[in-house]
């Protein structure tokens, strides 16, 4: 039996950000959004800062060590090679590099939904506007058909599917998406998963052959400039859209005429060009954090689904407003949206009172932490009811 991560023995190491137990002035509901950082999250900055003084341009190999160990982390939690996984500062970099890599003159159809982050959506929006791209954007409610009839959208133009594994909007984890998968590889089409949603949250295996995008803003308290993505094994795309780092281990070879290289293995071939270091020790100095606390998937799962349906009984009492989310468990990511035309206003009214919480147009979202404790929750719940 997986035991629930006891709140009260882990707040101490997010004081900075929830003041000594007992005494915080603010309840953090927006755990699906930012969560608090532990304390060792400073430790990863400072350390980034000595790196740097003591190494100047060399520190660079310090750097590429901390992305290793994340990639090692990474692999545990979501499954395949290590050298899989490449980072990017944020996850619309590493979508950008995706397409670009894809044969749209070939096949000018890309197949997602009207579900997606802001943005993947924005993007995507702005390729449907080239006379030249066809973007279909499925509807992503009802969720229970959403697989079968993302699975229908795609045909033989199709070059790429993007869709989330939970929903941004409702928390809904999209269910039976292999027959899905298994269509768009029957065609050639590439898939690429947005997990940002389950990483950390939600147990999920990446599938063999799909692209997976997500980063540490969220569930994983990495802070920013920390995303991912992991390609399917030995990828050979080739992204237009490309950085100097992509082709790192041939760097000091004499410059061709020829095509442009990328390395043979792995998935480095997706990566960009010089970024901020400093965020990949705050995340390794987080991911070890993890991993000595035991805040293992399974047991940050079985905390969330205890929270959040304290949440959902709760608000069944509160007749302001509906439940978005699934009750069901197996069928409901880290966060619940409750739907309501003052959305917008709550959010504010709940921040008066030290609740943080935030909405997506007249959804509510309520995103409990591992270290957000149920008395915290049941005084959030008698304000929104007071409120509502």
């Amino acid at each position: 039996m997986t035991t629930r991560i006891d709140p009260h023995a882990l707040r101490p190491h997010y004081a900075d950000f929830l003041g000594p137990e007992g005494e915080s002035e603010r309840i953090l509901l927006t755990g699906h959004s930012h969560q608090a950082w532990p304390k060792v999250a400073r430790e990863g900055l400072l350390e980034a800062y000595e790196v740097a003084a003591r190494d100047v341009d060399d520190k660079w190999e310090a750097v590429f060590a901390a992305q290793d160990e994340l990639r090692a982390h990474l692999s545990a939690r979501l499954g395949g090679r290590a050298q899989d996984y490449a980072f990017a500062p944020n996850t619309h970099e590493l979508v950008t590099r995706w397409l670009s890599a894809l044969p749209l003159g070939e096949r000018p159809r890309l197949v997602t939904t009207d579900g997606e982050f802001h943005a993947a959506f924005r993007q995507l929006r702005r390729l449907a506007e080239l006379r030249s791209l066809e973007v279909e954007f499925v509807a992503s409610e009802p969720v229970e058909t959403l697989s079968e009839r993302l699975a229908a959208a795609i045909d033989e133009r199709t070059a790429g599917v993007l869709f989330s594994c939970v929903l941004f909007g409702t928390s809904s984890v999209v269910p039976g998406i292999e027959p899905l998968l298994a269509r768009a590889k029957a065609l050639g089409a590439s898939v690429m998963i947005d997990g940002y949603h389950a990483f950390d949250v939600v147990p999920f295996a990446v599938p063999e052959g799909v692209f997976f995008v997500a980063g540490g803003y969220k569930y994983a308290q990495w802070g920013e400039g920390a995303c991912f993505m992991k390609a399917p094994e030995r990828c050979a795309l080739r992204p237009v859209y490309t950085g100097w780092f992509a082709g790192f281990s041939s760097l000091s070879d004499r410059r061709t005429q020829g095509p442009v290289g990328y390395d043979e293995d792995g998935a480095s071939r997706f990566a960009g060009s010089t970024f901020d270091p400093s965020s990949f020790f705050r995340a390794r100095a987080v991911a070890r954090f993890f991993d000595a606390q035991g805040l293992t998937v399974e047991r940050l799962r079985a905390s969330s689904l205890a929270q959040t349906q304290r949440i959902i009984e709760r608000a069944r009492t509160i007749d302001a407003v509906t439940i978005a989310t699934p009750e069901e468990p197996s069928r409901r990511g880290g966060f619940v949206s409750l739907r309501t035309p003052r959305a917008g206003e709550l959010v504010k009214q709940l921040r008066a009172e030290g609740i943080y919480a935030d909405s997506r147009g007249e959804m509510l979202r309520l995103g409990p932490a591992p270290y957000v404790t149920d008395d915290e929750i049941e005084r959030a719940m008698d304000a929104l009811a007071r409120l509502a």
